[in-house]
């Protein structure tokens, strides 16, 4: 994993509820033409926890050869209370070959003690030969993962960097120092050039799934061309704004469908649809609609 942008991909489901593998692979081919490096599956956007842990091997065992001829990265998804859950993903993961996984804090017991959650993420990564990405995001766990317990995670040789969607400015000079040398996503698209400014790699992001040749392209841009990549943040900035003022991945899915890129906005209960697109997300149809 590297530089670069990879959207926190939706997940597809047919007429009858399951896993649509073929538009697993026609959304996936969508990110490769539009720049990004990689996908995360079964991630949050992608409604893991409303998915079976069989369903989530097999998902990642029809996508990884997909978009190994794509040339995109796969990161499989966890979120799990499950210790014994989240070794297996993480074997299942390494053996179907994800480039790593993108591993949540057990958020049921809010009330564990700073120690066992690190216990916890430790006992995954001995116990698994996948490399992972630490992922904050307290907004749905009740847990935040501090400055302190990413250095100290960082220790570990399959600890290869985190993702933080807690969306606090503080997290980004402060998780920068804590885990140097690592890979470092933000989900808040918000705060996508303020974390390119400290340094940081890229985003795992819920709003490329939609936009994906913009934040592509500010990501791409970044390194040699700053004053095109602000300019181009700032054309994108109200459509990424527009995006996180609804239920996701509801959103996301309808807007694909839209654009003809999935061809169902189905998502699983408890969530429930968009019957409609929103009005302020309505000019987003004609920024990302593919060319005829």
């Amino acid at each position: 994993m590297g530089p670069g942008v990879y959207p926190a991909a939706v997940t597809p489901f047919d007429e009858k509820g399951a896993v649509d593998q073929a538009g697993i692979a026609k959304l996936l081919a969508w990110f490769a033409s539009n720049g990004c490096r990689g996908a995360v599956l079964a991630g949050t956007n992608g409604e893991g926890p409303s998915l079976s842990a069989p369903e989530k091997r097999e998902m990642i065992r029809c996508a990884v050869p997909i978009a190994n001829d794509l040339g995109l990265e796969i990161v499989l998804g966890i979120a799990s209370n499950s210790l014994e859950e989240a070794v297996w993903l993480s074997r299942q993961a390494k053996e179907a070959g994800c480039a790593a996984v993108l591993l949540m804090a057990p958020g049921y017991f809010r009330e564990a003690d700073e120690r066992g959650i690190e216990a916890w993420f430790m006992e995954v990564l001995n116990r698994s030969a996948s490399e992972a990405l630490i992922y904050n995001f307290p907004k749905r766990t009740g847990i935040t993962l501090s400055a302190d317990l990413m250095h100290r995670l960082s220790s570990h040789e399959r600890m290869i960097g985190l993702k933080d969607s807690s969306g606090s400015k503080e997290n980004v000079s402060a998780y920068a120092d804590a885990v140097p040398g690592k890979l470092l996503y933000v989900g808040d698209e918000t705060l996508l050039i303020e974390t390119l400014h400290a340094g940081w790699t890229g985003t795992i992001s819920g709003a490329a799934n939609v936009l994906p040749m913009w934040l592509s392209q500010i990501v791409t841009e970044w390194p040699d061309r700053r004053q095109s990549a602000e300019a181009k943040f700032e054309l994108v900035l109200p459509a990424v704004q527009a995006l996180r003022n609804h239920a996701q991945p509801a959103a996301n899915k309808r807007l694909l469908k839209e654009i003809g890129v999935l061809d169902s906005e189905r998502v699983r209960l408890p969530l429930l649809p968009l019957t409609c697109i929103p009005h302020d997300m309505a000019p987003i149809v004609n920024l990302v609609r593919p060319s005829r």
